[in-house]
């Protein structure tokens, strides 16, 4: 009986080594995360806002089927943290929108892949988030369209072409959510919607490359949305003006862009305004791989920054916006060490960064002109400031807050950054 039992058992261990055999994976698979229940959450917690019909992504992901054919892809971006796009330095400053995805999802989404991607039970997927349709900011409570459409040509380059457009607005507006969205993304390099206030308004001191930014389109770039007591002003009787920047595709298109509004619907206490370090004058020299700009803005008074975005064209390596304080002290605000032109990020700090009157905020920008720059159009030419993405920019944008009881002053008129 004894050896029988001896027998029997060693039967066992060989019939498990041989099924662990032919069927490897299936023990691990009963353990795996599946997309139903594991995976779905992360997508549309981290993805689906730009991953879904209609939005700036080249591929939905908002169910199992679309997800599958790109589960190895997804692995990969993710696992390098490619995705979800974030271009911050965690060293310096906390970041309200920080898109990083946590080491546990990542590894949730390593494990999926790795154990063959299983869909698992449909009982267990999550409801898909709700957006409105075509608007990553919610339905706007009011559209402007460009006048009329624009032709852009097969080939060549187009200029900066401007329309305006009457608000018609007979009180003041204060925008809490604003989204600019192409007719046509596959010619709109970007768009930037200006407000121009009626003639007897407010004149500002100084007109830095901020003045009446409203917000933009760019390439990868987040709309504005404002936090709660916070807005962007349109005063009555002023224009949207239109910035266009149209690349032509290879055929003759046309292109009728818009931007929509949200206003405030409770008290706001502080107006939100952009302004900017940067640089026009700056020239860099042909094969230079680290070429260095610097700019700087003066805060003119007690204020809060509440947004940055630098803004470069291909080759613009890093950017890093320092704090130089009236007694003497310094800190780094916001470092990108890896700056990508394909996705021009708002920066949000979870908490508003107070400085006071007389800081300076130093814009520190490198340039790669060099072979080593994939992007680089012509590494053999020296590349100034210009329009087309060939040239270059240096805008170390930011977003500041202004008191409503403020506003009028003769003194608040020109704005708090003053670029030097």
């Amino acid at each position: 009986m004894k050896h029988t039992r001896v027998a029997i058992t060693a039967l066992m261990v060989v019939c498990a080594a041989a099924f662990a055999a032919v069927y490897p994976t299936m023990a691990v698979n009963q353990a795996a995360p599946t997309f139903a229940k594991d995976i779905a959450p992360i997508m549309f917690e981290h993805c689906a806002s730009c991953h879904r019909p209609g939005e700036i992504a080249p591929m939905s992901l908002m169910n199992y089927k679309e997800v599958r054919p790109w589960a190895r892809a997804i692995r990969e971006k993710v696992a390098s943290r490619d995705m979800p796009p974030w271009h911050a330095d965690p060293q310096h400053g906390e970041w309200a929108n920080d898109r990083r995805m946590s080491q546990a999802k990542i590894d949730t989404i390593v494990k999926w892949v790795d154990a063959g991607a299983r869909e698992g039970d449909p009982k267990d997927l999550p409801p898909a988030p709700k957006f409105a349709e075509g608007w990553q900011i919610g339905e706007p409570d009011q559209i402007f369209y460009m006048p009329e459409e624009y032709t852009v040509p097969a080939d060549g380059s187009v200029p900066y072409i401007y329309f305006t457009v009457p608000t018609n607005f007979t009180e003041d507006k204060y925008v809490t959510a604003l989204e600019a969205r192409a007719g046509d993304l596959s010619v709109v390099h970007h768009i930037v919607i200006y407000v121009r206030e009626p003639a007897g308004g407010p004149r500002p001191k100084r007109q830095d490359i901020g003045t009446g930014l409203l917000g933009a389109l760019s390439p990868g770039m987040t709309p504005f949305m404002a936090k709660p007591g916070t807005a962007k002003l349109i005063r009555a009787g002023s224009n949207i003006v239109f910035q266009m920047h149209y690349t032509p595709s290879g055929k003759v298109t046309k292109d009728r862009s818009m931007v929509g509004l949200k206003f405030s619907k409770s008290p706001v206490e502080q107006v939100i305004t952009t302004t900017a370090a940067y640089d026009m004058r700056f020239a860099i020299p042909p094969n230079a791989s680290n070429f260095e700009v610097r700019a700087v803005s003066v805060i003119d008074e007690d204020t809060e920054i509440v947004s940055f975005s630098p803004h470069m064209h291909l080759r613009g390596k890093s950017f890093v916006y320092r704090a130089i304080y009236p007694d003497g002290r310094s800190e780094v605000l916001l470092s990108v060490p890896n700056y990508d032109f394909n996705w021009q990020v708002y920066y949000y700090p979870k908490k508003p960064l107070r400085v006071p009157k007389g800081t300076r905020i130093e814009g520190i920008a490198h340039f790669d002109n060099s072979t080593k720059n994939a992007l680089n159009p012509d590494p053999n030419r020296e590349v100034r400031f210009g329009e087309q993405t060939w040239e270059e920019m240096m805008n170390g944008f930011y977003d500041y807050t202004t008191h409503i009881k403020d506003l009028n002053k003769p003194e608040a008129a020109g704005g708090t950054g003053g670029n030097r």
